[in-house]
């Protein structure tokens, strides 16, 4: 039974991460290397241009290795001033510049089929060896799409997995190549530059396949809807939360990132709040191994249709306004607190005075209540008023 390493955490092992990265991909460069020689010369030496299509397809392959080691480095580097999420977008950018690379070799190779097709009096049938290489194509490119798969796995590098698939596309590929030259040693030989022909749209539409995921990385494309449900319901696990609105998620490189606003009690202190707030964003970090941050916005109510509290003054504005509006009241010299919590578009004010202020007589402080409300309710923005005796 096989033993799968444990994940590498992106965020603390990025040195990690490009090791592996650069080791997988100088393997995967010599054997590209060593393979295209090997179909280029074999192909023109037993005359078959589907060996010979699959060798110039192996020798791209050699180029995006180097792209890939090179964005490998770059998105390594740490965050700086100008780019405060890190570099891991340039995986991205590189897998876009891999898919338009594959484009173009797949036309390349398919214009050059369609005018030996085109020509088909001038065929020439491929000699026997020609198995030999496309054979030895399709066990090299079956080995390194395993490895490279394997080790894309373990870090969670999209730009190493697309290497991979991209190895098990070339798998396909030689086995239609194989499948061509057979077929013309047994008398059709339309069949190599017909195989030449679908490798090509082979290459064409995995490189557009790799363009399309990378572009869509690249718009801010948000995680799988069964991951972002995922996510939703171990936010709700937590108590302290009622509920949960605009959760976003999106992708960077490897990692996932996700922003999301929760709803808790409008009566609990900052500090407490803050408690909710890092408690959600540590068990989402923990549960999740793509996610490398999370960003929680506290709300005491349900903003998301708009801010309801939107233009309503802040402490500093609105205290001088209610001195102003104490003006007659002597005994507001001696409130203790304010408590101010905006609500419904509203700041329900909570005021807090001596308890001996008023002495044992409740009809006494209840006149001092309704003093202190009706001349509070003179500022503008003031809903709900309360007042306590401490």
């Amino acid at each position: 039974m096989s033993h799968q390493p444990a994940p590498v955490s992106l965020a603390d092992d990025s040195a990690q991460r490009l090791e592996v990265t650069r080791r997988v991909t100088l393997v995967g460069a010599a054997t590209n290397l060593f393979l295209s020689l090997a179909q280029i010369f074999g192909g023109l030496f037993t005359q078959s241009q589907a060996v010979i299509a699959d060798g110039v397809h192996t020798l791209s392959d050699l180029a995006t290795d180097f792209l890939v080691l090179f964005a490998a480095h770059e998105a390594s580097r740490e965050a700086d001033e100008d780019h405060p999420y890190g570099h891991q977008r340039i995986e991205t950018l590189a897998t876009v510049v891999l898919g338009v690379a594959l484009v173009a070799v797949g036309v390349g190779i398919g214009w050059r089929a369609g005018l030996r097709l085109m020509h088909a009096d001038q065929l020439t049938q491929p000699q026997p060896l020609a198995v030999f290489f496309a054979a030895l194509a399709i066990v090299a490119k079956e080995a390194l799409f395993h490895y490279t798969r394997a080790a894309g796995r373990r870090i969670r590098s999209n730009m190493l997995m697309a290497n991979a698939w991209h190895h098990r596309s070339d798998v396909v590929s030689s086995l239609v190549v194989l499948a061509g030259v057979v077929g013309s040693l047994f008398g059709l030989p339309l069949l190599d530059p017909l195989a030449a022909l679908v490798v090509a749209l082979m290459i064409a539409y995995m490189g557009g396949g790799l363009i399309r995921d990378s572009v869509m990385e690249l718009i801010d494309t948000g995680l799988e809807p069964e991951t972002v449900q995922a996510i939703r319901e171990r936010i709700l696990a937590v108590d302290e939360v009622q509920s949960l609105h605009m959760l976003r998620t999106r992708r960077m490189g490897g990692q996932a990132l996700a922003d999301v606003h929760i709803q808790v009690s409008p009566r609990i202190s900052v500090s407490e709040g803050h408690q909710i707030a890092e408690t959600v964003r540590q068990r989402l970090v923990e549960g999740f191994e793509e996610l490398a941050d999370v960003m929680v916005h506290i709300d005491p109510e349900d903003d998301e249709e708009g801010p309801p509290n939107a233009g309503l003054p802040l402490r500093s504005e609105l205290l001088p306004r209610l001195r102003a509006a104490w003006s007659g009241i002597p005994e507001a010299a001696q409130v203790r607190r304010f408590q101010l919590h905006y609500l419904n578009g509203q700041i329900e004010l909570e005021l807090y005075l001596p308890l001996e202020l008023a002495g044992a007589d409740e009809a006494a402080r209840e006149r001092l209540r309704q003093r202190f409300i009706e001349a509070s309710r003179q500022v503008e923005g003031i809903g709900r008023i309360r007042l306590y005796f401490c």
